[in-house]
């Protein structure tokens, strides 16, 4: 199987050229940790508070319906 991939001016090539050439390591950026770096993909709350937010209106709303 020869993968191929597309250079910077859109020519198909394949990794041939590439694929034993030493990985990059840059002057500018340290190098991240694992733990940083696991940090990027872990899972977030985009809307803090919104649960709670939610369990009070149920709440609000049941005493409301208790008081009927």
């Amino acid at each position: 199987m020869n993968q191929t991939y597309k250079d910077a001016i859109g020519m198909k090539r394949s990794y041939e050229d590439i694929i034993d050439r030493p990985h990059h390591v840059s002057k500018k950026h340290g190098h991240m940790s694992m733990h940083d770096r696991a940090a990027q993909f872990a899972p977030f709350s985009a809307l803090v508070g919104y649960e709670d937010a939610i369990e009070r209106t149920d709440l609000e709303n049941f005493k409301k319906m208790d008081k009927r």
